[in-house]
């Protein structure tokens, strides 16, 4: 009986196995989503098992992540060391639990301000700029940025210092969270205005709310890609161990 590692796929066959047509076989092998694959004595491609586990393994990863970046990621777990491959796999698990902290911080900042909104703030309760950057895992001049663009309105103290109330505060969690969902400058200007304006918030608690179900998809996906994963790197794993070098 032959190993099933050993046997050898057309282009056609491969695609049927994994649900693929030929040509997006011919396509994610150019973009590097799988190695490339072997030629036989009359030129046509030769596929074999890893081949077709990488393509399910770029699937789930699309579902996880978007097309877009699996096909970018894919490249480095199959060419990087199992240990490179495994750290990568640990930030996307990261990437959205900070993602999903920050939306949490913006619905909670959010519901505080309409709580509050005739309270006195505190001085001693204000930010600097690299307190609320380093609160909101973004760079200071991410939020100089937001200034610029009147999303964000610090407070202005001695040689222009800028220290953020809790006003700013709130917009810039609102604008951090809609930013790391895609929104635009000026779809969160429009929002932010709605809500300085006439104090209607429901958009953004919807935004952010249906943002968190999408994380939670996303994170989902992700566990799902792990059996495709792990069968992905398995074999650099124990190549490693026996102190070989894997094909690729």
């Amino acid at each position: 009986m032959q190993n099933p590692q050993e046997a050898t796929f057309t282009t056609v066959q491969l695609g049927r196995l994994v649900g693929y047509s030929t040509q997006q076989v011919r396509d994610l092998e150019r973009l590097g989503v799988i190695p490339a694959a072997e030629r036989g004595a009359n030129g046509y491609r030769r596929y074999r098992m890893p081949h077709a586990t990488a393509l399910r393994a770029y699937r789930a990863m699309a579902a996880a992540l978007g097309p877009v970046p699996a096909r970018r990621l894919m490249p480095r777990l199959i060419e990087e060391s199992a240990e490179e491959a495994a750290e990568r796999i640990d930030d996307l698990h990261a990437d959205l639990s900070r993602e999903r902290a920050r939306v949490r911080e913006a619905l909670r900042a959010l519901d505080v301000a309409v709580a509050e909104a005739d309270d006195v703030f505190a001085e001693d309760d204000a930010m600097t700029i690299g307190e609320l950057a380093q609160a909101l895992g973004i760079r200071p001049s991410a939020l100089r940025h937001w200034e610029r663009e009147g999303l964000v309105h610090p407070l202005r103290g001695a040689a222009s210092t800028r220290s953020y109330g809790s006003v700013a505060i709130t917009e810039a969690r609102i604008v951090a969270a809609l930013r790391s969902g895609g929104y635009g400058i000026p779809a969160i200007s429009r929002i932010l205005d709605e809500v300085r304006t006439h104090g209607q918030t429901g958009e953004v608690q919807r935004i952010l709310t249906e943002r968190l179900a999408d994380l939670t998809r996303r994170s989902v996906a992700l566990l799902g890609a792990a059996g495709h994963l792990h069968d992905l790197l398995a074999e650099r794993v124990a190549a490693q161990r026996q102190g070989v070098t894997p094909e690729r």
